[in-house]
């Protein structure tokens, strides 16, 4: 069974599952759903707790042994599996796919990873766990998202906050979900019962932005020029090589571009291939009848420049580049 975090409450209402994978690349809510799991199973008398993190050259015929024995007082315990990435290699697929298919006595198994690569889902080890198990997904929230998410995780800290303050803090945390639970936390602190808004947001919230070339470039994409033009401010400020952001952009004109030769879904896993695909159709419909050819060539020119072959700051190019790609012609940077 494969389920998301926001399911995940109400499928622990039920009996309790023996083993349980929770997989994703946004770590509060893998940590939120490993927790209210363990919570769980101490509830039905799993008092124990084994942990296991995975590392080069890791013996899993321990994990096996450990998983076979029976502690010393005959308790009901949790077996937890720490991974990085979800490639435990062909031993550790092998005993996975074991624990999973044939769990051990009074053993809950829980295995906590991180982003989902393309073909995880095809692996014998993961549809052990989807047959036998539960898969719990840690889905990022999508920026248009995250102002209701804001309103909904304010709501459990009893703090009303009104759209605008949403908007407010999602454009301040910039999708790091972390960043947000901490500033809603610190604003049911100091406005507890009481109504919260763009005020009060600006007054109590600091900049927790965490931004990524990644974002930039979908921003551009989407025609988010506002959006786009802050991200590239935050990368400059904290630093990001303007040859890494260059990559980004470049990145998005060839998924463009190919996707105008040949419009199809974007390679990707699960929902991000559906948001990605979405994302390639909003810009289709965007450009059509728009020619690439002249983003190409202002990205060359920032190419030169940031390798020193060419005249002006690479910088301002960037800045050009991304106002173009979201529909904003700004004054050309000097050629090259």
């Amino acid at each position: 069974m494969r389920i998301s975090t926001d399911q995940l409450g109400r499928k622990l209402e039920g009996k309790l599952t023996p083993a349980w994978l929770v997989i994703g690349d946004e770590p509060l809510l893998v940590d939120e759903a490993a927790a209210a799991i363990r919570a769980r199973a101490r509830a039905e008398g799993y008092a124990g707790r084994e942990l296991f993190f995975v590392e080069r050259n890791m013996d899993w015929s321990s994990l096996l042994a450990s998983s076979q024995s029976l502690s010393l007082f005959a308790e009901r315990r949790i077996l937890e599996l720490k991974m990085p990435s979800p490639r435990p290699g062909k031993d550790g697929a092998a005993v996975l796919a074991q624990l999973a298919s044939d769990p051990a006595p009074d053993t809950l198994l829980l295995v906590v990873t991180g982003r989902p690569e393309r073909d995880t889902s095809s692996t014998a080890w993961f549809k052990a766990f989807e047959k036998n198990g539960v898969v719990v997904h840690a889905w990022p929230v999508e920026i248009g998202q995250l102002p209701r998410w804001i309103v909904a995780r304010a709501g459990r800290h009893g703090l009303a906050i009104d759209p605008e303050g949403a908007q407010l803090l999602a454009e301040r945390v910039e999708g790091n979900l972390l960043a947000a639970h901490q500033e809603i936390e610190k604003l049911a602190l100091l406005h507890a019962g009481r109504d919260v808004g763009v005020d009060e947001v600006l007054a109590a919230v600091a900049n927790s932005a965490r931004y990524d070339v990644y974002q930039l470039g979908e921003a551009a994409l989407d025609g988010d020029a506002e959006r786009s033009l802050r991200i590239l401010e935050g990368l400059r400020a904290e630093g990001v090589e303007p040859a890494l952001v260059l990559w980004a952009l470049c990145r998005e004109l060839r998924s463009l571009a190919a996707e105008r030769r040949s419009p199809e879904a974007a390679a990707g896993y699960g929902r991000q291939a559906e948001r990605r695909a979405a994302l390639l159709a909003r810009a289709l419909r965007r450009t059509a009848g728009q020619p690439l050819g002249p983003h190409f060539i202002d990205a060359g020119r920032v190419d030169r420049q940031i390798k020193g072959l060419g005249r002006g700051d690479p910088w301002t190019g960037l800045t050009g580049l991304v106002a173009a790609l979201a529909g904003v012609r700004l004054p050309e940077s000097p050629a090259a």
